[in-house]
């Protein structure tokens, strides 16, 4: 039984009291196993499974606890427990509940970008207003704020010079927010405030539906995300954490969470795990001086369990950044550890790039994970807003990203056309493509907002009969094609998403509309406008080679999505399984090259983190945006604490290209690696 396996502190935690509990649980302490033996514990003493709710930082995590507990108490019992992140959760009891539609920030950001871009800015002010980009991720914090105060009185403190575009910025929100109900959209933040909402409702009404919640990486809650565990006040929060590996305040997650622990609940028990089964003593020394730096929020010591003779952990020295990379290349080149057990960690994703082209060079195949994210690419998402518009024709969303690629039509106009395709086809835009009704007037007159106040925007209507010599007869004369700032271009471009629509319209199975999707004239020409892209020089000329690669690059990730969508037979399910998982998700086979973000909960028999120059590790830049040193700090140690046996840190001391001179990073120095600097 998962019970019989725990440690006594491991045991002593698993079966404590019903309450408030927090397990201190540094890494390579066994918290996965100590949250397994929680749960046969509660089943053990009565509590059925439906009873419970497993929160945690990745679906990925969550099944395989759940499936450890299946081993012992059978699969069809350990499914009934609700489990995964605090998303995940949300959304499978909205999905049930409530008629919602997942959509990923990268999406969202069009629409809202489309909504900025008619409000008109004045040019009196000292400071500029923010981007759309900016501003979705800046109210995004807010959210995560999870605050009573309004948005205004949160810009009043963290911008003040912004609050001259209070108004408009509040008026985009509006529109914004207005849309998404229309549409039945939702972002990840409206997941959790919608949920907190509904169990706020439950909760008055018949009380907690949890007897207990489990709630692991606690250390990376944020505000909202506590809020709903108050909301839901079960009778016993079992919380799981450790504030040396909160790593994520960029992203609202707050460690005065985790901190304040036992101010919130007076009454809570603090179990500390102290004996590390991971890393090899001389690997967690070197963690442990470093991060002792930090304040101590929580005081514990560990004891290292793993047993053998290994390696000190080593610096590498190189004169030139790429001889960097080139070098880490060499050494795995030699290293006798199979590739999988191998991770490459960067604080920057710039880093990747090169590391990647090293070791592809020396024919090394690898993986890769949070740099530039796989389904953030633009031709996978391209081909999943494709996927999305033929699930569901009623997706403005996916409509606008799509139709923004065409030349000169951009995210406003694309817009225009969706709504004029949607009013052609009494609200389904393919009917209106594909058969647009007589007699409806596709444009209507709009209003622009302003800090002045509204005003109409007018436009004449252009003659729908204009590009017919360049269209497929199907489309001629086209009503959609009344728009004045369409061009013969954009219309060309028109004509190859109706051929697309009429291929594939009926198709249901992911992976057979993926296929059709890929050979079409439509997705065809996009990418390789995206390749051509990529493969322009600094004076604008294109580099065929360079080209040729990036189509390669293309076709390897369409391939690799093809591959994902096979086990789905319908195509709702892949779309959901993509947004929720997409994050989890590497690509390809071979080193593991990860962020530190991404290298979280993981571990390798042999790690090298690289860029441990000042300003790039730690992040200047960063933490001059906000961040802190102590933030950096626990990037390190988290970084470090997935080596289990050999570790090695690296640095460059210049970066020929950009013709810069570095410093080694303060950790080396704080780890004892270098000598004779003097910290502040």
């Amino acid at each position: 039984m998962p019970l019989s396996n725990l440690n006594p502190e491991q045991k002593k935690a698993a079966t404590a009291p019903m309450g408030q509990n927090l397990i201190i649980a540094s890494a390579g302490t066994g918290k996965t196993s100590t949250i397994v033996g929680r749960i046969a514990y509660l089943l053990q003493t009565g509590i059925r499974a439906e009873e419970i709710l497993l929160l945690t930082f990745t679906n990925k995590a969550s099944s395989e606890m759940i499936e450890r507990v299946g081993r012992f108490f059978g699969a069809e019992l350990a499914k009934k427990i609700q489990s995964g992140t605090f998303h995940a959760v949300a959304y499978k009891y909205l999905k049930e509940h409530l008629k919602v539609s997942l959509k990923q920030p990268r999406e969202l950001k069009v629409l809202f970008k489309s909504i900025y871009e008619r409000r008109a800015f004045l040019d009196t002010f000292d400071s500029k207003p923010y981007t759309s980009q900016y501003l979705y991720d800046f109210y995004a914090l807010f959210l995560n704020s999870g605050g009573e105060r309004s948005f205004g009185e949160y810009l009043e403190e963290k911008a003040p010079a912004q609050m001259q575009f209070l108004q408009i910025y509040e008026g985009i929100f509006d529109e914004f927010d207005a849309l998404k109900r229309e549409y039945g959209y939702v972002d990840y933040n409206d997941l959790l405030l919608l949920y907190r909402s509904e169990m706020k409702r439950l909760q008055e009404e018949r009380g907690c539906p949890f007897q207990e919640i489990l709630c692991d990486e606690y250390q990376d809650t944020n505000p909202l995300q506590e809020s709903i565990l108050k909301t839901l006040a079960p009778k016993s929060l079992f919380c799981v954490g450790d504030y040396d590996q909160s790593i994520y305040a960029f992203n609202g997650a707050d460690i005065s969470i985790i901190g304040n622990f036992k101010i919130d609940y007076p009454e809570a028990r603090v179990f500390t795990l102290t004996k590390n089964y991971r890393s090899s003593e001389m690997i967690l020394d070197l963690a442990n001086r470093v991060i002792s730096r930090n304040e101590r929020i929580y005081p514990k010591g560990l004891e290292v369990m793993k047993e053998g003779i290994f390696d000190p952990p080593k610096l590498l020295v190189y004169d030139e950044l790429f001889l960097q990379y080139q070098g880490i290349a060499k050494r795995i080149a030699l290293s006798g550890v199979a590739h999988q057990e191998i991770a490459i960690i960067f604080r920057n994703n710039s880093s990747a790039d090169g590391i990647e082209a090293s070791l592809r060079e020396l024919g090394i195949a690898s993986r890769r994970k949070g740099g530039s994210s796989f389904f953030e690419t633009r031709e996978i998402a391209l081909l999943l807003d494709l996927c999305a518009c033929f699930h569901n024709s009623k997706d403005m969303m996916a409509y606008i990203h799509i139709l923004g690629y065409g030349k000169g039509i951009g995210n406003s106009i694309a817009k225009d056309i969706y709504e004029a395709l949607s009013a052609l086809g009494e609200g389904d835009p393919i009917v209106g493509l594909l058969n647009p009704k007589e007699g409806i007037k596709p444009y209507a007159m709009r209003a622009k907002s302003s800090q002045l106040g509204l005003f109409e925007d007018f436009f004449a209507l252009e003659n729908a009969s204009r590009f017919d010599l360049i269209v497929d007869e199907g489309i001629c004369s086209h009503p959609m094609f009344e728009h004045p700032k369409l061009t013969s271009e954009g219309a060309r471009f028109l004509n190859l998403f109706f051929l697309l629509v009429k291929k594939v319209r009926g198709i249901s199975h992911p992976t057979f509309l993926i296929q059709a999707i890929r050979t079409s004239s439509f997705f065809g020409e996009i990418i390789k406008s995206l390749a051509r892209e990529r493969a322009k020089n600094k004076d604008g000329s294109i580099d065929s080679q360079k080209e040729i690669e990036a189509m390669e690059r293309i076709e390897r990730k369409v391939v690799l999505l093809e591959s994902l969508s096979k086990p789905y037979a319908y195509l709702g399910a892949f779309l959901n399984a993509m947004i929720l998982g997409g994050s989890e998700a590497s690509e390809g086979s071979g080193v593991n090259l990860l962020s530190i973000h991404a290298s979280k909960g993981l571990e390798f028999q042999e790690v090298y983190i690289v860029d441990l120059m000042d300003g790039r590790f730690p992040n200047r830049k960063l933490m001059s945006k906000g961040g802190s040193l102590e933030e950096e700090r626990r990037l390190f140690y988290v970084a470090v604490t997935r080596a289990k046996e050999r570790l090695f840190l690296s640095y460059a001391k210049k970066d020929d290209l950009k013709k810069l001179a570095y410093e080694p990073s303060i950790f080396l120095y704080e780890a004892g690696l270098i000598s004779n600097k003097e910290n502040d």
